[in-house]
């Protein structure tokens, strides 16, 4: 069948299983617009306000279906702005395809209107921001292009992949058919590599699994919960993939990242074998590669990961396993385990300390204010719906989510949690309304005021697409956890992290959403039950005491303690 390679293009994301696209609409892609036009009753491109929500918008589609999530852009400002995004997919190996729209080939390589050169700017490298960058330049290519992406972005350690199109190609007349739909390939553990693991545990007396990084699914982690099981493993999940393991489940050990409870921190430097089952083991999990010696732990290390090209890459390990995570998981949960083993007592204690870290006076610390905030979590606990999708951006606000909240977890069917690994402000807004568009479940995110205006315009987007997040804004008129640094390092000097804030109700109305303001703790479960039972959107701005900085401190605190060291 002939058609323009605009509409070639969409048929191809729509033969991938693709049902939302993501993007702020560019003249240089318009017969892709066309596209979507022509294909509405299959596909819906989602129009956003900022590039860098859109990507976001994106990267929470990768995370929730484990398929890329796709997001259009123009070229130069439009891919810079979505650059957030991407990178945003590459440190948390979220499957993601960027595609932007560029000049036309006559105009290539001359510093042409928005002109920017996408393989130098995004990578590839093991430290950029995508696994692959490409240009289409012949509109019969299209389909192997796409499907290549596609590939590319599920397989291995996923990621994201750009895809650059050059206008005049897209307005080209073409015969070429769609690919057929892509699966990710299954890497499998080597046999032998698992008798050595089984060994290892064998011969352990504190072991921990660290459960994380992308690639998971319900059946991978209910896998890894029969394997922790047979074995009696404690497990902890990595940082911000809190939903990984069941975080109700017996032999849960807490999340290991920013703020990580210090007796999981001791339990893990005290372990003889420690099994990571996907994660990186990057800076935040790994305590700035401390909690963990780099480059040879003081322990035996166990890593399994998707990417050969990671194994060895910062630790090196006692014994490395290339497996994805569906394989991985299921070639574990068949391993045999002894009829008992000998740190039973052990794995209920690291259970323990995570239940006591639930406790708000663990410490005996007692937080200023009128607001309570470990009591509004709990009050989340009670009344958000199990498959509830929680999603914060970066800031301290967001370690009130990570201590007190408890994920059930993939095993229970569904992707729970989305929050940035690699700390980028402005992703929870976004992340929720995309999870609204996408799922239609309870969509909640947690933000701190200088987070909610990264990308709070978002709002907008949800009103238009009749989508309903609620956002618990925390405004303590600061950019905190900045604040806190310069309180630990310049004590009493406060520049550049003071913040002047609109009226965050009033601007959350004007955007379509419900809003209200609250003082004081016990107006906050009213309040919620209204914005659950609201047909639209809701903003609850906590008005929080900026010396509430952290779950187990305060700024006065940290201000004091560096004062006393530098006396």
């Amino acid at each position: 069948m002939t058609r323009i390679a605009g509409h070639l293009l969409v048929e191809c994301l729509i033969v991938q299983g693709v049902t939302h696209a993501f993007g702020v609409p560019g003249e240089s892609y318009l017969a892709v617009l066309d596209g979507f036009h022509a294909h509405a009753d299959r596909i819906r491109f989602i129009t956003n306000r900022q590039e860098g929500g859109a990507a976001f918008m994106a990267e929470a589609q990768g995370k929730l279906t484990g398929r890329p999530g796709v997001c259009f852009v123009t070229r130069g400002p439009g891919a810079t702005n979505a650059s957030i995004g991407l990178h945003t997919a590459f440190q948390d190996s979220t499957p993601m395809v960027l595609f932007v729209g560029d000049v036309a080939s006559d105009a290539r390589d001359r510093e042409a209107f928005q002109e920017v050169d996408y393989a130098a700017f995004f990578g590839p490298s093991t430290k950029g921001m995508a696994k692959r960058v490409e240009r289409i330049d012949d509109a019969r290519r299209i389909p192997e292009y796409v499907a290549r992406a596609f590939a590319t972005a599920m397989n291995g350690r996923p990621g994201p992949v750009v895809l650059v199109l050059p206008e005049d190609m897209l307005t080209q007349t073409v015969e070429a058919e769609p690919l057929p739909r892509v699966e990710p390939v299954q890497a499998w553990s080597d046999p032998g590599a698992l008798r050595e693991l089984r060994t290892l545990l064998l011969a352990s007396q504190r072991p921990l699994v660290i459960a994380g990084g992308g690639g998971w699914t319900p059946q991978s982690a209910s896998a890894l919960q029969r394997f922790a099981e047979n074995w009696q493993l404690p497990v902890a999940n990595a940082f911000r993939f809190q939903d990984t393991f069941d975080n109700h489940h017996a032999l849960y050990a807490g999340d290991v990242g920013l703020g990580i409870n210090p007796a999981l921190a001791r339990r893990i430097r005290e372990s003889d074998l420690l099994i990571a089952i996907g994660p990186r083991l990057g800076e935040a999990t790994t305590g700035g590669y401390t909690l963990v010696q780099a480059p040879v732990p003081a322990q035996k290390l166990v890593h399994i990961h998707a990417s050969a090209e990671e194994l060895g890459r910062v630790y090196q390990p006692t014994l490395a396993i290339h497996a994805t995570m569906n394989a991985a998981a299921r070639s574990l949960e068949v391993l045999t385990a002894p009829p008992s083993v000998p740190w039973s007592d052990w794995a209920l204690a690291c259970h323990a300390d995570y239940t006591e870290n639930l406790d708000a006076a663990n410490g005996g610390i007692t937080l200023p204010g009128t607001i309570d905030m470990p009591a509004i979590i709990h009050t989340l606990q009670q009344h958000l719906p199990a498959d509830a999708v929680l999603t914060n951006g970066a800031g301290n606000f967001a370690s009130w989510l990570h201590r007190f909240f408890r994920y059930h977890g993939l095993t229970k069917g569904h992707k729970t949690q989305l929050a940035p690994t690699n700390g980028a402000m402005g992703y929870g807004v976004p992340a929720g309304i995309g999870a609204a568009i996408l799922t239609g479940r309870t969509a909640f995110t947690i933000a701190g005021d200088g987070d909610f205006l990264m990308n709070g315009q978002e709002l907008a987007t949800a009103a238009q697409h009749g989508a309903r997040s609620i956002v618990l804004l925390l405004n303590n008129g600061s950019f905190g956890t900045i604040r806190m640094h310069q309180e630990r390092e310049y004590p009493a000097n406060v520049s550049g992290s003071a913040l002047a804030n609109p009226d965050f109700c009033a601007l959350a109305r004007a955007y379509g959403y419900a809003a209200e303001r609250i003082t004081h703790t016990a107006e906050f479960e009213p309040a919620l039950r209204r914005a659950l039972a609201a047909p639209v959107g809701t903003v609850i701005e906590v008005m929080l005491d900026v010396d509430v900085i952290t779950t187990r401190g305060t700024l006065s605190a940290i201000r004091q303690n560096a004062q006393r060291k530098t006396a």
